[in-house]
């Protein structure tokens, strides 16, 4: 576990310096967020779970919605327990999807809702993509372009992202992270997802 967590920790310093209005911020401390987390998808992969597994595994406070809204924000915040972090997993899976009863432009309008629902309550976003290029263009069928969709509508809005090192062969996470100045942590095997969340939620 040591070296799972010495792993991590190194994946971590290798995210990107981000500038704030009120300074400039290391990567270490862009790259921070409290608990409870509201999970959630933006394309019904089965991504979400592999995030849960950890989190459940990590006692860490959270809740798992695979279709969260903007509403559960509002609720949540109104009830006096708001989520001070939500982690949206990118990711599409037309299957997933037919079995929730959703389209992606569906899925694409509610994202876009929550992510402004967060925004608006200051809400720290984390970007997930966990299941490296299998759950890209090469899982894709020929013209299927929904799990780029996903990625496109939550990686730019997010305050960092967290990627399976093996998903951004092509620099697609890196390109955003450079031109968008947002932290972009890395790492190799799905069993140091869990010394991720460790750092980022200081547990």
């Amino acid at each position: 576990m040591r070296r799972h967590s010495r792993t991590a920790a190194g994946l971590v310093a290798f995210a990107c310096t981000v500038w704030a209005s009120a300074g400039v911020l290391t990567a270490q401390e862009a790259t921070k967020a409290d608990l409870p987390v509201l999970l959630t998808s933006c394309g019904q992969s089965p991504g979400p779970e592999r995030v849960k597994f950890f989190l459940k595994r990590l006692e860490m406070d959270h809740k798992y919605l695979d279709q969260a809204t903007a509403q559960d924000l509002i609720e949540a915040s109104e009830a006096g327990t708001p989520y001070p972090s939500i982690i949206i997993v990118t990711g599409a899976s037309l299957k997933g999807m037919g079995a929730a009863g959703v389209s992606m432009d569906e899925e694409l309008a509610r994202t876009e809702a929550l992510i402004a629902e967060a925004n608006r309550q200051g809400i720290t976003i984390i970007g997930a993509h966990v299941e490296g290029m299998s759950r890209r263009a090469q899982g894709a069928d020929p013209g299927d372009n929904s799990d780029e969709l996903s990625i496109d509508a939550v990686m730019p809005n997010s305050h960092f992202m967290i990627v399976r090192q093996d998903g951004n062969e092509d620099r697609r996470f890196s390109v955003i992270s450079e031109n968008n100045f947002i932290p972009l942590i890395l790492f190799e095997k799905n069993m140091e997802l869990g010394d991720v969340l460790k750092t980022v939620y200081d547990r």
